[in-house]
């Protein structure tokens, strides 16, 4: 464009495009070009609303010179094709997760993403939500040890998945663990910091009806377990989530499924005592990820209850420390009313972060890699319930070796001869 925004289009004009377009709107360096859905009504709507020609096919969009990113907002089973299309016309892609159905199709996505030289952002949204970015900054700093235990429980809604919905169907949604689960795979593995090695897995269905109840006890290196539960059975108002991590003398404990709330307890010395102390001035960067938008109301505090154990050393899992304070540490996007709020935000933050990366030709923080590792656990996992036996996980460095050594799906060295 000439005004240097990167002008993308969209494919699938359902209710989810809508609320991509409208977390975005504002966002410096994006501009809507164009929407597309074979659906000529759902089309004309959302392109009305948004000012913008309303197009019959992702063809039709990959035609338009003002495309240069394409946003694929379309039922799972079609994400894969469409991500590669659009690579193949030398676009770049932000794909609602997952990014494909199968671990093969994540492959191939992944390698079609480094050939074309294309940023390619996968809607892992839990990878800009602020608190658990924080939990990472903690972790970074020394004050949490990596967790040692991952888990995460969701009792979701199925009050909108009437008995026809695409959702119940494992040939367009893949299976929960591939539809949803691939969030919660991927926040295990950016917070423990590790790709899986094995999954043991169980699904149950309702009765005369599909599986609405999936679980997931994944192994990481070094001893570490990451347990996955997800039921679709719930209504809204009865919906309830809880992420939590075993850091040992710490744990962290963050509600709902887009995290609005966190509260960790550590038992710490004098000296970490002190540095959690300072935690509230430090708010702002603890909280910052670019494109998320504060809204004023977040607040972190910390209670530290000096002497509250023993002087004593303190044992556990071969580890000793003498840790007698005991801290109490809440973090606050706002609670439960702000849940909408954080969600779009995350939106908007992953959508800056395919602009910052087309512009900079430099890795997004959710890239084809993290996608394919998504799915990757979410297939093994998908294919253990069924077999009722524990399965391997392909990583990511045996199946995507031609990527870089920073295992995204971008390299600015690639030789331009070898792009599309």
């Amino acid at each position: 464009m000439s005004d240097g925004a990167l002008g993308v289009g969209l494919v699938g004009c359902g209710g989810f495009a809508e609320f991509v377009l409208d977390a975005v709107a504002g966002l410096p360096g994006l501009r809507l070009a164009a929407v597309a859905d074979p659906s000529p009504g759902r089309a004309d709507r959302l392109g009305a609303r948004h000012g913008v020609p309303a197009l019959g096919s992702l063809d039709d969009l990959l035609a338009r010179d003002d495309v240069a990113a394409v946003l694929i907002a379309t039922p799972p089973a079609t994400h894969a094709a469409m991500a590669t299309a659009a690579l193949r016309a030398g676009r770049h892609v932000f794909c609602e997760k997952p990014l494909a159905t199968t671990t093969e199709d994540a492959s191939a996505v992944a390698h079609e993403a480094r050939l074309a030289g294309r940023a390619l952002v996968v809607d892992h949204v839990l990878r800009y939500n602020p608190l658990l970015r924080a939990v990472r900054h903690l972790t970074e700093r020394g004050l949490l040890a990596p967790p040692r235990r991952f888990l995460f429980e969701n009792d979701a809604s199925d009050e909108d998945l009437g008995p026809g919905h695409w959702f119940w169907d494992p040939a367009h949604s893949g299976g929960i663990f591939v539809e949803h689960g691939v969030h919660f795979f991927d926040a295990a593995r950016t917070l423990l910091g590790s790709d899986p090695l094995s999954v043991r897995a169980t699904a149950v269905g309702r009765p005369g009806g599909p599986v609405d109840m999936v679980s997931a006890d994944v192994v990481h290196p070094g001893g570490v377990l990451a347990s996955h539960l997800h039921s679709f059975t719930h209504a809204h108002r009865a919906e309830r989530q809880l992420m939590r991590l075993d850091h040992g003398f710490a744990e962290t404990r963050i509600s709902g499924w887009i995290p609005v709330h966190g509260e960790i307890t550590a038992w710490a010395d004098e000296t970490d005592a002190q540095a959690w102390e300072e935690l509230p001035s430090l708010q702002h960067d603890l909280l910052a990820v670019e494109g998320f938008r504060p809204h004023g109301g977040e607040r972190i505090t910390v209670h530290v209850e000096r002497n509250a154990g023993p002087a004593a050393p303190a044992r556990g899992r071969g580890e000793e420390r003498t840790v007698p304070h005991r801290v109490t540490a809440v973090l606050d996007l706002g609670g439960e009313a702000n849940k909408p709020y954080v969600y779009a935000q995350s939106v908007r933050a992953a959508m800056a972060d395919l602009v910052r990366a087309a512009r900079e030709g430099t890795p997004p923080v959710a890239d084809a890699v993290s996608g394919f590792a998504a799915v990757a656990v979410a297939e093994a996992a998908t294919v253990a319930a069924a077999t009722g036996r524990e399965q391997s996980v392909l990583a990511p460095g045996a199946a995507l070796p031609g990527l870089g050594p920073d295992l995204t799906g971008y390299d600015p060295d690639l030789p331009e001869g070898a792009r599309a």
